[in-house]
Formats: structure tokens, C-alpha cells, sequence
């Protein structure tokens, strides 16, 4: 897909950061470089906002690897594990990042979504056909709704520059 892409344009970044870090993890045996996506995301225009949605799981190593997302620009938006009865545990920001793309509409010209999530392809809908905004998706193709990506303006596959966006442990 071909849209355009210049330095004047006010780009929001959404992240769902449990999404991205379980998608490296499971299907590549990697970290993300969140800061080479971000830097794609953005890609030349102006950042007006870059949000990384997080769940606190209270292992010792979130609080570094939270502050190394918000030294790289992100603002963190952090939410707690739920744990149910009978043991399950639930923990996504899907409404919490789609009220912000809405939200956030009126200050933007493009919206970039780093989730390869499927339930996001009401909003994308909505994004560019009713507030004409650009919404793109960025996520690893293999682990990405093929509805969702169809839905965007422009998809970026994290898994076709692995050297650039994964960090292998």
C-alpha cells in the first residue's frame, strides 16, 4: 500500500506492548527494539504523542525495562494483572488504546497501532472513515490479524527487517 508520508504531518503512536513482547518472544525467541520501531513508526513526521500500553506483572525486571521505554519517548500507561478465582489472569488494553486513537483524532493526521491484534479493526475503520485520519499498523505478520493489516492504510511486517527490529536474547 502507498500513502504518503511527510514531516509535516502530527503522528500519534499507539503501543500494545504485552502484543509485541509475546509475538517476539514466542515466535522468534527475541526482544523487540522498541526503539527502532518507534523510530519507523514516526518516520520523519511530527510526534505528538507516543503512548506504550503496559500490564504490571510485579517481576523485578518491569520497573527497568519501563523506565528504557520511556527514556526512548514513550509516555507508559500501566495497568495490573487481573487474577481471577480459579487462577486465570487477564491483562489488555484494547478499549483503554482505542478510547485514547479516539481520543487523540482531533491533534493527528496519522495514527500508527503496533499491535497485531484483530479487535482493533473496528477502530481503524473508524479512524479513517469517519475522523480522516491515516491509521497504520505495525506488527509481525505472522502473529497480525490479516483482517487488521487489510484494514490499515499501510502496514509495516516487523519480521521482514528482523536485524532491525528484533534483539535476540
Amino acid at each position: 500500500m502507498s500513502i504518503i508520508k511527510h514531516k509535516e504531518q502530527r503522528v500519534g503512536v499507539l503501543m500494545d506492548v504485552q502484543n509485541m513482547y509475546h509475538s517476539a518472544k514466542n515466535i522468534y525467541r527475541a526482544r523487540v527494539n522498541f526503539k527502532e520501531v518507534l523510530k519507523t513508526a514516526v518516520a520523519g513526521r511530527k510526534l505528538i504523542r507516543a503512548v506504550a500500553y503496559v500490564i504490571n506483572t510485579e517481576t523485578p525486571e518491569e520497573k527497568s525495562f519501563f523506565d528504557a521505554l520511556s527514556k526512548m519517548g514513550f509516555e507508559i500507561k500501566m495497568k495490573d494483572l487481573q487474577v481471577f478465582p480459579g487462577g486465570m489472569k487477564k491483562g489488555d488494553w484494547d478499549v483503554g488504546m482505542a478510547v485514547d486513537a479516539i481520543k487523540f483524532s482531533g491533534q493527528m493526521d496519522a495514527i500508527v497501532l503496533i499491535t497485531g491484534d484483530g479487535d482493533f479493526i473496528p477502530l481503524i475503520e473508524y479512524l479513517r472513515l469517519n475522523q480522516g485520519i491515516q491509521a497504520e499498523v505495525m506488527a509481525f505478520a505472522k502473529s497480525a490479524s490479516a483482517k487488521l493489516i487489510e484494514a490499515a492504510e499501510d502496514f509495516i511486517d516487523l519480521s521482514e527487517n528482523k536485524g532491525k527490529y528484533l534483539i535476540k536474547k
